[in-house]
């Protein structure tokens, strides 16, 4: 198989997709690598989950908006020279935490709510300190969950996956249209993607009026 042409990129991939060969893959092309590592690596996830990460400093940020703070801490952690098998995994240059914290308050007065929810995941890089400190680290996860988010979306709430539409362009097309349909959404306001096509659906004189204003 031809070597891909990756210099100068970095690869993000769903987490089923980190493994050996997929990195050796994209090192072998010239790019860089960042994979976030889950349960279907256990004995790497274990590795990571047992780092001194308590000893790590950390770096922050937070964002607020609707309702909602969210602070994202990452701590890096960087390949010790002369240990090839540090993580046993090609290429590995640094590994992260990234714990991510959101408080979402709703209602008000006595029905006011507040509610937390914390998440953490690792990360394997095959990118230096130099080409990836902790904030451009941080911001390449966050990208790629973002994505995520919105193939999650496609596939929720229109159904995607089940598209009769798979042959020529139609596929990369539809694609197109269902992203710029949940960005008009986005502008309008819309907080539940379903919510807002159901009322749509309804109400299809709406539509109309968010495609000409």
């Amino acid at each position: 198989m031809k070597a891909l042409d990756l210099k100068g990129t970095v690869t993000t991939i769903d987490a089923m997709h980190t493994q050996d060969d997929t990195a050796q893959a994209i090192l072998d092309g010239g790019g860089d690598y960042a994979l976030t590592v889950k349960a279907n690596r256990p004995k790497l996830l274990a590795v990571l989950k047992h780092l001194p990460w308590k000893d790590v400093p950390g770096h922050s940020a937070t964002d607020r908006g609707r309702g909602r703070r969210i602070t994202r801490t990452i701590k890096v952690l960087q390949a010790p020279t002369g240990l090839p098998d540090w993580v046993a995994f090609p290429g590995a240059a640094q590994v992260a935490q990234l714990r991510r914290t959101r408080i979402t308050t709703t209602g008000k007065g006595k029905n006011r709510k507040t509610t937390k929810t914390v998440e953490v995941v690792y990360v394997i890089t095959s990118a230096g300190h130099r080409a990836a400190p902790p904030a451009v680290l941080a911001a390449w996860v966050q990208h790629h969950w973002r994505i995520e988010a919105l193939h999650w979306l496609r596939d929720m709430d229109y159904d995607e996956d089940r598209s009769q539409i798979r042959t020529g362009t139609g596929p990369q097309t539809m694609a197109t249209l269902r992203n710029a349909s949940i960005s008009l959404l986005r502008l309008a306001g819309a907080k539940n993607i379903a919510a807002a096509l159901r009322r749509n659906q309804a109400h299809p004189e709406k539509i109309i009026n968010l495609l000409t204003s």
